[in-house]
């Protein structure tokens, strides 16, 4: 076994070796920059043609969910096969052994982790029928403990202001969510004690096991006593052989980590096992709070028992060891070594220690190259970052033979962590928050969307109103068949110790997080049939159910940050189309897709016609019924209030038409002396969850609407004519009803998901809607005047 700094040392040599690989990555990545901000015509044909969107996808080959895994699978890749929904239940048979179907659960008897949210119902009910009429108030339907957000730290008087609110937009931030785990009801759910599961609810814990296992690698890790992961995943008792994990890689992009002016790594790590209280430290204070919350969202993972983790650490020069041993300190549970420090002396790092660590610090950069490396507006170490995941067999031989390399053997260094076989791959820069609620939210759509090409043939035709209808999308192992890979956006909010954007605060007692890098105009809405998974891994629930499937957002336009980060997307691009640079997950199924894709390119060299037969990069997706979970939060939370570059915005491709909307309202004089309102409608880009969650569920109910009634749609009516969103679509004099609103916060927070065998059982139609699992939504009534 050999030492970190052993590692460390072999883990610069090998990429010090790649530099000519990234800047021949960059410089193809580049050339495509253009055409990937102008993907207006991609949300046109989205539109125009329904299921034809991205129609530059191979035919993939599915696995059926109903045969056992026999072990073996195509060692080549070629033209024009691949397995882009492909998947492998392990687990399937032996998950209902004990236990009971989706179609056994009842809603008069719900499961037992249903029960807060059914004593939260009968509150909210309660509070609606004993308050008088006159005094309902319209934030009755929002519901949660005060919070407390601190601001302006003084140093002198050693105190900070506060004020308290309400959180009520289900993202997960590390402002309002002190405790790491995911939020409350995540932690509760993942570290609940084994023995207290009933039987027939085991199916519901280890679902993101389940989805992990069938959408990651089929070769398995040796788990017997004394080797690598039995020591990542825990103590072995006895002879016998622990049971498997979903095994993760965190690729963190640590390039702009600092305190202030100073790198982060020239300062001192904090203090994890001081006796007195620490300190209290702004968002902007140090970049060393924000990897402190990851390692310890990452540490809760493996607490649960599902997760084995392992933590690569990319930096452009090397870092004191003081630094890895604080980040080996910080996951006990993952194979960490907990190693308190005392205050003013550093611990033995020259000491050899004969033990795997789940941390792996890799210097990305040679000395020629770390001052690009740590040039934000260089995309060098997002580069970097998409090489050591994927792997892709020309970083090491630049003649691969296309037709007979296999994407499931990476060829990168064995002493990189990356080239071990792992499940899923999460990469994101440590100023982004990651949670269990992101990963179990992504393996659950990333299965959902797995069994909606499983649960179609290829030869069966597209029926004629999912053809015309304009939001239908037919997965299935065609080649017309697009390839989406759930995606995520980041949101931020409202820094108090900056003056500039304090006038963003919103008003009330409601605290609210926004996206800056999306607006209204960056995605369109699609139904994708069957797009349902149940227990045990990739498994049908839609089968004889009519309509089943769920509501997705479809990224049409990228994603655009501001500078500097928005220069380094156009040297390196997102890796799915819409998605972001800064936090993405990718399974092992869908690893291996992409890099057959990448690699058919490199072989294709300067022919555009080779090049047009290798397929595009997959699109980015988000399921409606589980939107927060995909909103994650940028923890310094300085990111609103700052204006994007020219023809470098969000809604870029409809700019001409907010252009003339902006002259309307000039000529009609409506913001006269309002300059600041004015451009804070159209210099600025801040778009609250609660807005994206609304216009995507308002954008979906009117693309329905609109297929629904056709020809016979009254050209004169403003408004829906058929159906309606049940929970947006009204007139807001009063708070809605309680179940209503139950539903949407059962959605913003994620139980839609997290609490899947229930909700998608089919007994409970309450919260389907809010769900995303209703084509049609809610059936407008008609109304008669009666003499």
């Amino acid at each position: 076994m050999m030492s970190r700094q052993s590692n460390h040392r072999e883990t610069f040599a090998v990429i010090r070796d790649d530099d000519a690989a990234f800047q021949e990555e960059s410089s193809t990545r580049s050339q495509n920059v253009l055409t990937a901000m102008k993907l207006l015509a991609a949300s046109a044909l989205f539109y125009s043609a329904g299921t034809s969107f991205a129609q530059t996808w191979q035919q993939p080959t599915v696995t059926s969910s109903n045969q056992p895994f026999h072990g073996e699978e195509p060692s080549a890749a070629s033209v024009p096969t691949n397995n882009a929904y492909s998947f492998t239940n392990y687990r399937h048979l032996d998950v209902f052994t004990h236990g009971r179907r989706l179609n056994e659960i009842s809603k008069e008897a719900p499961p037992s982790y249903m029960r807060d949210l059914v004593e939260d119902l009968k509150a909210r009910k309660k509070l609606m029928e004993e308050t008088p009429p006159e005094e309902v108030k319209y934030w009755f339907e929002y519901t949660g403990p005060l919070q407390k957000y601190f601001y302006r730290y003084s140093r002198s008087r050693k105190k900070a202001d506060s004020f308290e609110g309400r959180d009520d937009s289900g993202v997960v931030s590390s402002r309002f969510v002190e405790q790491a785990g995911g939020g409350t009801e995540y932690s509760k759910f993942f570290n609940r004690n084994p023995n207290e599961i009933p039987k027939d609810e085991i199916p519901a814990y280890t679902r993101l096991l389940d989805n992990c296992l069938a959408m990651g690698s089929t070769n398995r890790p040796n788990r017997s006593e004394g080797s690598v992961w039995a020591e990542l995943f825990g103590k072995t008792e006895g002879d016998s052989t622990l049971p498997d994990r979903c095994r993760i890689l965190f690729s963190i992009n640590t390039v702009g980590a600092g305190r202030g002016t100073t790198i982060l790594w020239e300062t001192r790590p904090p203090l994890p096992h001081s006796a007195e209280p620490r300190p209290w430290i702004s968002e902007q204070e140090t970049a060393a709070t924000h990897l402190e919350r990851n390692l310890q969202e990452i540490d809760a993972m493996c607490a649960t028992g599902l997760i084995a983790a392992r933590v690569q650490v990319l930096v452009c020069e090397p870092i004191p060891g003081v630094w890895t041993d604080w980040m080996d300190s910080m996951l006990p549970n993952c194979g960490g070594k907990a190693d308190p420090m005392v205050a003013g002396k550093d611990a033995e790092t020259n000491q050899l220690e004969d033990r795997a660590s789940p941390v792996q610090v890799v210097v990305t950069a040679s000395p020629k190259t770390a001052d690009v490396c740590h040039n934000l507006k260089s995309g060098f170490m997002e580069q970097r970052m998409q090489d050591l995941t994927l792997a892709p067999p020309y970083l090491t031989d630049q003649n691969v033979d296309f037709n007979s390399f296999d994407p499931s053997k990476k060829t990168t260094h064995p002493d990189l962590v990356s080239s071990d076989d792992h499940d899923l791959y999460v990469a994101f820069k440590w100023s982004t928050l990651i949670t269990i609620r992101a990963v179990n939210s992504f393996l659950q759509a990333s299965a959902d969307l797995a069994i909606a090409a499983a649960s179609r043939d290829a030869d069966t035709p597209i029926s004629k109103e999912d053809e015309e209808d304009g939001v239908t999308v037919v997965l299935s192992s065609a080649p017309s068949s697009p390839f989406l890979i759930p995606s995520f956006v980041r949101v931020s909010y409202v820094s108090e110790e900056n003056n500039k954007v304090a006038k963003w605060r919103m008003h009330g007692d409601f605290f609210h997080p926004a996206a800056w890098e999306i607006c209204k105009d960056s995605f369109d809405m699609s139904w994708i049939p069957n797009s349902l998974s149940g227990s045990g891994g990739v498994t049908p629930v839609c089968d004889g159910v009519q309509n089943c499937g769920q509501w997705w957002v479809y990224f049409a336009e990228e994603q655009m940050p501001t500078s500097p980060e928005i220069y380094a997307n156009e040297v390196t691009a997102p890796l799915v189309q819409g998605g972001s640079n800064y936090v993405w997950m990718i399974t092992e199924r869908q690893r291996q897709e992409v890099v057959k894709v990448k690699v058919c390119i490199h072989a294709a060299g300067d022919d555009k016609s080779k090049k047009d037969q290798c397929g595009d990069y997959p699109q980015a997706v988000i399921p409606l019924g589980d939107l927060e979970s995909f909103l994650m939060n940028f923890t310094p939370n300085t990111a609103l209030g700052k204006k994007h570059g020219s023809n470098r915005f969000p809604g870029y491709s409809r700019a001409e038409e907010r252009k003339r909307d902006r002259e309307k309202v000039k000529e009609r004089k409506q913001l006269k002396d309002q300059e600041d309102i004015e451009k804070a409608l159209f210099e600025y880009t801040i778009y609250p969850a609660a807005l994206f969650h609304k216009d995507a569920t308002i954008k979906a109910a009117r693309a329905r609407d609109f297929a629904l009634t056709g020809a016979k749609r009254d050209p004169d009516a403003i408004g829906p004519q058929m159906i309606k969103s049940a929970y947006y679509d009204v007139t807001i004099t009063k708070p809605r009803e309680a179940t209503s609103a139950w539903c949407q916060a059962i959605a913003r927070n994620g139980f839609c998901t997290l609490y899947a065998d229930y909700f998608r059982s089919f007994v409970d139609e309450r919260c389907m809607e809010a769900c995303g699992m209703l084509k049609n939504w809610s059936k407008i009534q008609k109304v008669t005047d009666e003499l």
